[in-house]
């Protein structure tokens, strides 16, 4: 009978016989998966913290040597710590025990200045305002001595000429009815421009002047012309013409009885009534010297 074990392979051993029993929940190889997975997340994790450090040691690299290096220190100390520093100024703190500040000598100087020229309001009359302008006018200009004399209210027979103080070589003058500024180069113009001056008719401690022939100066429409002496009240005011004090050292400004504020002054060479001005130019048009009679 022949042998037929050859053919058979020999019988496995069954479970039981070695105490072993295959897991048949999961399927072969599922733990070398898990462990390759934590293996993986392991290596990531690593690698990421790795790079963090790295980018944070190479800011603070910068940072530190920015800090540490001499170059980027300024004046004011450390680059970023500059802000917070309180800044310099140019202006000194001021000394609560130093005085205070004076005027500036500009300041000063206008001062000054103001309270050299007159204000703007018109001049106050001086009490002795006629016996004053009479003095000084005898001074002036290389008058006469007798000059002086004509200029007081107590002279009723004084003959004066009236000089311009900006242009010396004029005189009032008589030219038709009208008193202008003009020089005096002639026998005829130096008899024209001699007045005689007498007590003011409306306030004796002023002026009035007359002409050769009797008549007077007077404002009319604010314009100095030479007119009979109707007698009336108005003539008279319009006549007087009270001495105030110059800016102008041995001047007189004459200021009207009945315009107060209102001064002769010339203008374009006519003689005019017009109010004051607080003004270099008035101020010289309005300053007139009582000089010896040119006649």
């Amino acid at each position: 009978m022949p042998d037929n074990t050859s053919q058979h392979p020999p019988p496995h051993h069954s479970s039981w016989e070695n105490g072993w029993i295959p897991d048949s929940s999961r399927a072969p190889g599922t733990r070398r998966l898990w462990l390759a997975g934590a293996l993986a997340l392991t290596t990531i994790a690593v690698c990421a913290t790795a790079i963090v450090v790295t980018d944070k040691q190479s800011d603070d690299t910068p940072r530190t040597k920015a800090a540490t290096d001499p170059s980027s220190i300024g004046a004011d100390g450390p680059g970023l710590l500059s802000f917070a520093s309180p800044s310099k100024t140019d202006t000194p703190t001021p000394d609560a025990h130093k005085p205070a500040a004076t005027k500036s000598p500009s300041a000063s100087a206008t001062a000054a200045e103001q309270s050299a020229t007159p204000s703007a309001k018109a001049p106050a009359p001086s009490k002795s305002a006629s016996s004053h302008s009479g003095s000084s006018s005898s001074g002036s200009g290389g008058s006469s001595g007798s000059g002086g004399s004509g200029g007081s209210s107590s002279s009723s027979t004084a003959w004066k000429s009236v000089r311009s103080v900006n242009y010396p070589d004029r005189y009032w003058q008589v030219s038709g009815d009208y008193v202008k500024l003009n020089p005096a180069d002639s026998a005829t113009a130096r008899r024209a421009s001699t007045f005689k001056v007498v007590k003011g008719l409306a306030n004796s401690s002023c002026y009035s002047f007359t002409t050769a022939d009797g008549s007077y100066l007077r404002h009319r429409n604010f314009v100095l012309r030479a007119e009979r002496n109707d007698g009336s009240s108005l003539f008279k005011q319009d006549a007087t013409f009270c001495p105030r004090t110059s800016s102008y050292s041995g001047a007189v400004m004459l200021e009207s009885v009945n315009y107060p504020g209102r001064y002769l002054r010339h203008q374009n060479f006519q003689l005019k009534l017009d109010q004051y001005q607080n003004s270099s130019l008035f101020r010289a048009d309005s300053a007139f010297r009582l000089v010896a009679g040119l006649d």
